[in-house]
């Protein structure tokens, strides 16, 4: 699936016996937004070798679980906030174990006339 909304990244670690209750709980109660939102909310335990996808869609709730049997996601740092904004690159560069800031990468252009 694409996200049609926005995705964030929860930043620092989260505990991955956590199910749908117990992370829009987190989402609601800590981060005080909207888990039946369009929203995407990623989280990442200590080792950062799994990840859990939350999201509302239409009458129910999905849950994506991601474990690498090598290696490890490229997760920032903790922000004070708790959350992150990304954009749906990122989060692919995220998920193929990219950081976030992919020096390599085209950057958008806004503003072009021609």
């Amino acid at each position: 699936m694409i996200p049609t909304g926005k995705v964030y990244l929860v930043s620092g670690s989260t505990d991955m016996r956590k199910s749908i209750d117990g992370l829009s709980i987190i989402v609601a109660d800590i981060l005080d937004m909207d888990p039946f939102s369009e929203s995407w909310f990623i989280f990442c335990n200590r080792n950062r070798d799994k990840l859990k996808i939350l999201f509302w869609d239409t009458n129910g709730f999905w849950l994506y679980y991601r474990r690498l049997e090598k290696g490890h996601f490229k997760w920032p740092k903790p922000d004070k906030q708790g959350v992150i904004h990304i954009n749906k690159q990122q989060l692919s560069w995220l998920l193929s174990g990219l950081s976030l800031n992919n020096p390599k990468a085209h950057h958008p252009l806004y503003g072009l006339e021609v």
